[in-house]
């Protein structure tokens, strides 16, 4: 049976690894519906390759110009809106969600697949950090399948038991390696970060990923946002999750258990593998992924997180401990002061203490209420551009 598939975030690098996984196997996945912000172009280059049913852009302005550019292709319709984003990720038609808009505005159309009851391919991982307790509980009202797209979250879903609902503990799981890259500056001189370029961040020495999560990975907040990430996922207290870095990238995460096994899954730094893993669960198909050759590997190391080196790891780590909107306020933060940087406005060192300055000065609120959730989100994005305008 064929199942459709909606791609909420088409032109970024995920949606554009889960194209090539799908175009592989036309027989076994059609393409309903893909979705961006304001790419135009590559929106009509995926629209004419790979020909969706619908194609949304979130920004109202590029809808209408997608449209134009798309009008000898009648039988493609063109939405614009963030309404529509929602529409098709719970329209009917559609099997399958992969949830792969970057940031906090991932939120809104990921819950709408969920409480649609889809198949939920998550790599969004803002909607669990910023609404963890609320996501999970409209995943189970509403039975929707959650499989995690995150190498690390989907290396550690393939190494737990088949079936973990009456606990991890029960199972016998000790704890969780999250494993992390270190990015590029995992051994660089601590007084030289205040001069990190945008150029510099964005050079990740194994993955290709886009400008924002590749600062994420330089500052590893990355790292802590999988964090948070993964104690919503598989129920677990942040305690029981350990960051190793991993400089190879070749060990994508580990679960550790009483009889002193670890399980490790392994692979090419490849995002293709978690996608086609999640797309044909729970059978396997070929990704287009080279195989990994260890010979050739050599040699695999691990080294501690050191939370002085990146100070993101620890704050992420303080506001998973409070818990409530504290997820969100640092998250909103974070994606500020990310842009900031990569628009040269704040230096890379300032990240780290503009997102602990916004955990100061809000006290997270306990509540599954969203629109207090999004309220958060918003003062504290608010906060954080009011103390770059101040420095500037």
């Amino acid at each position: 049976m064929t199942r459709s598939l909606c791609i909420l975030g088409a032109t970024g690098s995920i949606g554009q690894s889960t194209l090539d996984v799908q175009a592989r196997h036309p027989d076994r996945f059609s393409l309903y519906a893909v979705t961006a912000n304001s790419q135009v172009d590559k929106m009509v280059q995926i629209c004419r390759q790979h020909r969706p049913r619908v194609a949304v852009m979130a920004c109202e302005a590029s809808a209408d110009a997608l449209r134009q550019a798309l009008s000898d292709l009648p039988d493609i319709r063109v939405e614009g809106g963030a309404a529509a984003l929602e529409m098709v990720a719970s329209a009917d038609e559609v099997d399958v969600v992969m949830a792969a808009i970057v940031g906090a505005v991932g939120l809104m159309p990921t819950l709408a697949a969920v409480r649609a009851g889809k198949r939920v391919l998550l790599a969004n991982k803002e909607a669990l950090v910023m609404a963890g307790h609320l996501f999970m509980q409209e995943v189970e009202a509403h039975q929707a399948e959650l499989l995690p797209i995150d190498s690390e979250h989907n290396a550690i879903f393939q190494c737990l038991p088949t079936d973990y609902s009456s606990g991890l503990e029960a199972q016998g799981v000790t704890r969780i390696l999250l494993t992390g890259s270190g990015g590029p500056f995992r051994q660089l001189a601590l007084d030289k970060f205040h001069d990190i370029t945008p150029e510099q961040a964005i050079a990740h020495p194994n993955w290709s990923m886009g400008p924002k999560i590749s600062v994420d990975s330089a500052t590893m907040m990355n790292k802590g946002l999988e964090l948070i990430e993964a104690c919503w996922l598989f129920d677990v207290a942040q305690e029981q999750v350990q960051i190793v870095l991993h400089p190879q990238s070749i060990i994508h995460s580990m679960v550790a258990y009483n009889d002193g096994s670890v399980l490790a899954q392994m692979g090419n730094p490849d995002m293709r593998t978690p996608i086609a893993n999640a797309l044909a669960w729970p059978q396997r198909i070929e990704s287009g992924v080279e195989p990994l050759d260890l010979v050739a590997v050599s040699q695999l190391n691990f080294e501690d997180a050191d939370e002085s080196r990146f100070p993101c790891l620890k704050l992420a780590r303080l506001a998973i401990q409070q818990g409530g909107t504290c997820p969100a306020i640092l998250n909103a933060a974070n994606e500020v002061a990310v842009a900031a940087f990569l628009q040269r406005r704040i230096a890379f060192t300032r990240i780290a203490e503009l997102i602990e300055r916004a955990l100061d000065r809000f006290s997270p609120r306990a509540t599954d209420d969203l629109q207090e959730i999004l309220s958060d989100d918003r003062r504290a994005r608010d906060f954080v551009e009011q103390c770059i305008a101040e420095s500037a």
